[in-house]
């Protein structure tokens, strides 16, 4: 009997525990997405505090504070739609499967073309600035630059960032094996720790790479020391082969494979 009452109880119920999982499971993975974003800081800033006001207002028994907290909780939704909109973004072309470089034999040839160039650039001191566009989409940033749609080669990249052309001073995106603009402007890190050597350019790669999950390439005018920012972070200091091996490594995962 007891054996009865437990399978009937399962089968009445798995619906529920179902549920439960897929519930877990969609957190969860939202979770990993977002834990290491500036917005999961102001979201757990701002539920913390609305947690505890909630808490105080019960215990104090505030029922207008209580009743305003619950009502404007609806805004709620519009406000994580703003603060994770990048994420969003990203989250969306991932599930068009729209992986950057899915051909190995292409990925192959543009780390060849990049890593010659960049050292090219930094050999020479030219300055530069170079967004290589991955899963989520830099059209917000390439329109606001010169529209070029031209192939990549090292020939072409060089001359754009020489100072006395009127492209040079802006930065650059690549999607796949094309150059789609020049002279483009991306956002500008807030970020206050950073070695006061590092100048806009940086600071710009720095910016787009928090805000998306493009592998941005910066060569120093001043040192020629070449930089690489993905995820909100950067290395430097890199030779010709320790930068090819990690602009390979880079440009063969995928976002969620970083986050791993």
């Amino acid at each position: 009997m007891n054996f009865l009452a437990a399978f009937y109880l399962m089968n009445a119920h798995w619906r529920d525990a179902l549920e439960i999982a897929l519930i877990w499971l969609a957190l969860y993975q939202t979770w990993l997405r977002l834990r290491d974003t500036r917005g999961i800081r102001i979201l757990t800033g701002v539920g913390l505090g609305t947690v505890t006001v909630l808490l105080l207002s019960e215990l104090l028994h505030l029922p207008v504070l209580d009743w305003l907290l619950r009502n404007i909780a609806a805004l709620g939704l519009f406000a994580l739609i703003v603060i994770f909109q990048p994420e969003l973004r990203r989250a969306a072309a991932a599930l068009g499967n729209n992986r950057l470089f899915s051909n190995a034999q292409q990925n192959r040839e543009t780390v060849e073309i990049l890593s010659e160039l960049t050292f090219d650039l930094a050999n020479r001191e030219f300055g530069a600035l170079i967004a290589i566009e991955r899963d989520v989409p830099l059209d917000p940033w390439t329109a606001s630059g010169v529209e070029l749609d031209s192939h990549l080669s090292a020939e072409l990249v060089v001359s754009i960032f020489h100072p006395k052309t009127p492209l040079h001073d802006g930065g650059l995106v690549l999607r796949q094996d094309r150059v789609l603009a020049g002279a483009c402007i991306f956002p500008v890190t807030d970020r206050t720790d950073l070695d006061r050597n590092m100048g806009l350019r940086h600071r710009a790669a720095l910016g787009l790479a928090e805000e998306t999950d493009a592998v941005v390439i910066v060569v120093s005018e001043e040192t020629g020391v070449v930089s690489l920012c993905r995820g909100g972070e950067i290395e430097r200091g890199f030779d010709p082969e320790t930068f090819r091996a990690r602009l390979n490594e880079l440009l063969s995962t995928t976002a969620d494979d970083d986050e791993a």
